[in-house]
């Protein structure tokens, strides 16, 4: 078995990495600020500060200018990415909670960016299906309900552009898909990772950042 190379994550290194990234803007971090304070038990489900800014650097690399989100909550990743995407850009936020996105439409009417985001309150599978069904996404993030992903997966890639790219977070919740007994979501992400390494459809790298993030790209 291979040994893994990566450091131990302490939070003094983590700190150093995320001062070697670029700094949060400042509407990002009050945006993380208020959930947390607002949804104390639910602030765990915020994207990492690091997240946010790979996910952005992701939309400018790919020069994406459709962007589909499934999984919203707060909108904290949502705003990383609509900053980065180009002025005639849409990003199309799936999330079925007026509640926490109230948050989020606040926060990007205040970073300018609300044109850029269509948010759509419904069932994410009503919200795909509902999308035209040629290749036209250009970068996807998926962050939502564990038992959904492969169903959300399926409606996903025929729907992305060749060479468009496809993030997955939480692939590891928690190191929990290693265990043998793993139920629930932490079941429901393991044969999600199982899939997505048999689709044909799809190139895919599956990386340790945060709590393991995926990259697909639509061969």
């Amino acid at each position: 078995m291979a040994e893994p190379k990566s450091s131990p994550l302490t939070p003094e290194l983590y700190a150093y990495v995320l001062a070697h990234n670029p700094p949060l803007e400042p509407a990002l971090t009050d945006l993380a600020d208020r959930t947390r304070a607002r949804f104390p038990e639910a602030a765990g489900m915020l994207s990492a500060p690091e997240q946010a800014t790979l996910l952005a650097f992701l939309v400018r690399l790919t020069r994406a200018k459709h962007v589909v989100e499934v999984g919203t909550f707060t909108g904290f990743a949502t705003l990383a990415m609509a900053r980065a995407l180009p002025a005639d850009g849409t990003l199309v936020a799936c999330d079925i909670s007026e509640e926490w996105t109230a948050y989020g439409r606040e926060a990007w009417a205040q970073a300018g960016v609300a044109d850029r985001i269509e948010l759509r309150i419904a069932p994410a599978l009503e919200t795909l299906r509902a999308m035209p069904a040629a290749p036209h996404i250009d970068l996807v993030y998926l962050d939502a309900d564990k038992a959904g992903y492969i169903g959300y997966w399926e409606e996903l890639v025929p729907r992305l552009r060749p060479g468009g790219l496809l993030v997955a977070d939480n692939v590891l919740y928690h190191g929990a898909v290693t265990d043998p007994a793993a139920t629930g979501p932490a079941l429901a992400i393991r044969e999600f990772n199982d899939h997505v390494l048999q689709d044909a459809r799809m190139e895919a790298v599956l990386l340790t950042v945060a709590d393991g993030v995926t990259l697909a790209r639509k061969r």
